[in-house]
């Protein structure tokens, strides 16, 4: 079990790694939204993410290099499937209704995919922490 100071170096780490993906999934998806729908894009921004989490978690966070690559990799996925149903949902009801409603007109789809993001951040590191990568 790692000491309160190694737990908070990882969760520091967590944070830099999660941010350069989310940095990855939100910038991705202004592309995707070019061609897509904004769910469409948000789930395909959502995997340029994933897999860019993945790398860093796996080889950064968590030390999961020297284990088997297939079981982690399957983990890793079902604890974002729950990530990607708070990114959809959040991003999809901000912005088709909850700034809408409390007047918000500019760059909607943007503050709403930015926060869709964030929502995910502390259940995701408590799924990857304990199931992912062990």
């Amino acid at each position: 079990m790692p000491s309160n100071s190694s737990g908070s170096l990882q969760f520091l780490r967590y944070l830099v790694a999660g941010g350069t993906a989310a940095v990855a999934n939100y910038s991705s998806r202004f592309v995707f939204s070019l061609w897509f729908s904004f769910e469409v894009a948000v789930v395909m921004a959502f995997i340029v993410g994933l897999c860019t989490g993945f790398v860093l978690m796996r080889h950064f966070v968590f030390d999961g290099a020297g284990k088997p690559i297939r079981p982690q990799a399957l983990k890793y996925l079902g604890v974002n499937a729950v990530a990607l149903i708070l990114t959809v949902g959040v991003s999809s009801f901000m912005a088709r209704y909850l700034l809408p409603a409390i007047g918000i007109r500019s760059h909607v789809e943007a503050i709403a995919h930015a926060f869709g993001v964030a929502v995910p951040v502390l259940t995701s590191y408590v799924g990857h922490r304990h199931a992912t990568f062990r």
